[in-house]
């Protein structure tokens, strides 16, 4: 069975970091794009950061940086993403996504990612 399950997430003050996690199981991750994306309250999912599977092409989204980090570790079957100087407007639910390297078209698109975790709740606020 295929799942991705997401953890890290929790209440941080403005100018804090989290460090979220997204494991997978039932598949190897060393063969799929990852991607973060995000939903807060009334608005659509956006694309946070993406990483392909070769390690080396990666997205965000203008305004995550230079303060998000996205990595895998395809031995941990695990990607990861570190976010600093966080912002009360990265406040949402953060979902992790996966889709094997050959259908996935590169833009960090929603409508892209096959595979989806449950999301982790990530609230920015002091």
């Amino acid at each position: 069975q295929v799942q991705l399950v997401e953890s890290g997430g929790g209440l941080v003050q403005p100018g804090g970091s989290l460090r979220l996690s997204c494991a997978a199981s039932g598949f190897s991750l060393d063969s799929y794009a990852i991607g973060w994306f995000r939903q807060a309250p009334g608005k659509e999912h956006e694309g946070v950061s993406c990483i392909r599977s070769n390690y080396n092409n990666t997205y965000y989204k203008d305004s995550v940086k230079g303060r998000f980090t996205i990595s895998r570790d395809n031995g941990k079957n695990t990607a990861y993403l570190q976010m600093n100087s966080l912002k009360p407007e990265d406040t949402a639910v953060y979902y992790c996504a996966a889709q094997p390297e050959a259908w996935y078209i590169g833009d960090c698109d929603y409508y892209d990612m096959n595979y989806w975790g449950k999301g982790t709740l990530v609230t920015v606020s002091s």
